[in-house]
């Protein structure tokens, strides 16, 4: 680590110089000059993604201005070069949102694209002033016996980045390849998916540590300190952790699925490592839950071999309407609602006999069990007009108040005419 940073401190003597500073300067002040003018809107009639070519027009000319001088212009213009090349990141960015979609481009810019490009930007900056191969040799202690210089250290930290986060697209492929081959549903694509990412990561690691030449014995007293951080520290992690996959092979939850939580349908987004994500319609709510909850608390779930649902509305009509002609109604309407499904038939049925009116239910299926609230409003509404242009009367509650007399002798009931 000494030796690292006597490296680095030997970058302050190429720093120090004022042509250096003066190039710093010409760049750091045109990229702040940029931000300002941008945020306060300096020049109206300059839209706001042309302050920066303007900006590297006036870089390019401060470094001819500089070689004309006789004046050392390399540091500028390279700077110059990679804000170009970020520059360029901004305008990829709509093409790539059109071939993969805006979510899955953020995620290839914000985790990889420019990741990679800063890193590779420092690495050249780092190549002005400095040595790469001198760096890399640069000792950083040793771990577990073995020795680690900066250059190794670099190299494991690189991978065990790309495996993390570009573990995702090929295990997709795979699994779409696999779900073509074999015919098998959105829930199974995603769960193999996740798999072959763990299985993936898990590879990696390994082989980071082979990069690191950890020999076996490191590894076992690895294992062994962690199997004692088990039992204290991260006991409900490591139960999380195989709760999870515990359920991606047995298939009981899976992403695309709809389970009942609290009393509301929620949609299997991502099982993860820890917890499982569910997205909640009605409030447009995301929930984290532990992945063992699973294994000690019941679920329902409407999706496990179907998606369709059976729902049901509840309606009472007056005494004096024929019951027969109610029911016949209630599954006629029920029919002309479009997310209702025909097949299997909407079945109405009297249910008791109630204070006020007769109680009816309409039982109907459903295609999509996120769709229950909005669909069973819709039949509603549809039940309040069908009964309006039949007049079929809604009845409410009544309640008759009539006088006492005492003693009960004398009380004689109210009569009406």
């Amino acid at each position: 680590m000494r030796e690292l940073l006597l490296e680095v401190l030997g970058w302050l003597g190429y720093l120090e110089r004022p042509t250096v500073l003066l190039q710093l300067g010409v760049a750091i002040g045109l990229m702040v000059l940029r931000l300002f003018a941008a945020r306060r809107n300096w020049l109206p009639r300059l839209r706001t993604q042309r302050y920066t070519p303007l900006a590297l027009v006036v870089l390019a000319a401060s470094c001819l201005l500089l070689a004309l001088l006789g004046l050392p212009y390399g540091l500028s213009g390279q700077l110059g070069v990679l804000w170009l090349g970020w520059y360029g990141l901004n305008q990829l960015q709509p093409l790539l949102q059109r071939c993969l979609g805006a979510k899955t481009a953020q995620q290839l810019d914000s985790r990889l694209l420019r990741p990679g490009y800063l890193l590779l930007a420092a690495l050249l900056l780092i190549t002005t002033v400095d040595s790469i191969s001198d760096l890399a040799v640069a000792p950083l202690g040793s771990v577990l016996g073995v020795p680690i210089d900066a250059g190794r250290l670099f190299n494991a930290a690189l991978i065990t980045y790309l495996v993390l986060v570009g573990s995702g697209p090929p295990a997709a492929g795979v699994a779409w390849l696999m779900q073509r081959a074999l015919a098998t549903s959105d829930g199974s694509r995603k769960a193999l998916e996740l798999m072959l990412r763990y299985a993936v990561v898990g590879l990696g690691l390994v082989a980071v540590g082979v990069h690191l030449g950890l020999n076996t014995t490191a590894l076992i007293a690895v294992a062994g300190g962690l199997s004692v951080g088990l039992g204290f520290g991260i006991k409900e992690v490591f139960s999380n952790f195989i709760s999870g996959l515990w359920l991606l092979f047995e298939g009981s939850v899976r992403p695309g699925e709809v389970l009942m939580v609290d009393g509301d349908p929620c949609e299997v987004r991502k099982l993860g490592l820890r917890a499982t994500l569910l997205w909640r319609d009605r409030d447009n709510a995301e929930l984290l839950i532990p992945n063992q909850t699973f294994f000690t608390e019941a679920a329902t779930t409407y999706t496990a071999s179907d998606r369709m649902r059976r729902s049901q509305v509840s309606i009472g009509a007056a005494y004096h309407h024929n019951p027969a002609e109610v029911i016949t109604l209630l599954e006629a309407t029920a029919l002309e609602v479009a997310r209702v499904l025909p097949q299997p038939a909407p079945k109405a049925l009297l249910l008791n006999y109630g204070d006020s009116a007769i109680n009816y239910c309409l039982r109907f299926w459903i295609a999509n069990p996120m769709d229950n609230v909005g669909i069973c409003s819709e039949v509603n509404q549809a039940i309040w007009r069908a009964f309006r242009d039949s007049s079929i009367e809604i009845p409410f509650p009544q309640h008759v108040e009539y006088s006492m007399q005492w003693p009960p002798e004398r009380h004689h009931t109210n009569e009406f005419t």
